[in-house]
């Protein structure tokens, strides 16, 4: 399963002045006419706008009479990052977000969706480009989590981090070869946590966190899945908030 397809120019702009979510617009170089006016809405919307040859859209749509443009279809409505922090703030609760950079893989993100609506996440804050949106499969992996989730779409990572921690909000990110393990930090105020995509890790996103943490390993093998790895960090998390912190070692 994937984005449901649109194709066609009224069928596509009809979408959008419906307000429909939308993940991505793809149109045929050289195209003219209407798709001006779908251009100009898509950015309007923040939806990312791709010019390909004709062909392509071929393929795409099987064959079909197209007219130089295919929408892929959200199945899940992207929200403002305020309407995030607004939910905890209703709640009475620190904020909790998670923020998944770079993620590629829809099952993973369907999973920890999953984990992360059950440990009481606030919300997910994941980047526009160079990552798997929302999509059909994300839903079903996430067993129906993804209803009650809220999800952001934001255009920078880095930028959002620090806009994040100027509202006081502490940036923690995942790393395996971080000093500290999440089992010694404190994890109970406002957080957001950082969980790179499979096989990357956070790269340069390192820096615009306020600290690392690790999951321990005992066994042979030295790392988890990124789904699994989000997975344990949230109800850490949780685990925390609910005990009133880190135990006391010692004494």
């Amino acid at each position: 399963m994937d984005d449901a397809k649109v194709w066609g120019r009224n069928p596509v702009l009809e979408a959008l002045r419906a307000g429909h979510p939308c993940n991505k617009i793809i149109i045929a170089r050289g195209s003219r006419g209407a798709v001006g006016d779908i251009v100009s809405r898509a950015q309007q919307k923040g939806i990312p706008v791709q010019f390909v040859p004709r062909d392509a859209l071929d393929r795409l749509s099987g064959g079909a009479n197209h007219q130089g443009v295919i929408a892929y279809l959200s199945p899940r409505q992207y929200v403002p990052l305020e309407e995030i922090l607004k939910r905890a703030e209703t709640r009475g609760e620190d904020p909790l977000l998670l923020v998944l950079a770079g993620w590629e893989d829809p099952q993973n993100m369907g999973a920890v969706i999953r984990s992360a609506e059950a440990a009481g996440v606030h919300g997910v804050i994941i980047p526009r480009h160079r990552a798997v949106p929302l999509t059909a499969t994300v839903a079903k992996a996430s067993a129906g989590a993804l209803e009650y989730m809220l999800v952001s779409r934001v255009g920078n990572l880095a930028q959002t981090l620090e806009g994040l921690k100027k509202l006081g909000i502490w940036v923690a990110g995942a790393d395996a070869e971080a000093e500290l393990s999440i089992y010694d930090a404190d994890l109970t105020g406002p957080l957001a946590l950082v969980i790179g995509g499979e096989g990357k890790g956070l790269g340069k996103l390192a820096k615009a966190c306020d600290y690392l943490v690790r999951i321990p390993m005992q066994g042979k093998i030295g790392s988890l899945n990124a789904a699994a790895a989000g997975s344990v960090l949230v109800f850490e998390v949780l685990r925390q908030r609910m005990q009133g912190g880190i135990p006391q070692r010692g004494g």
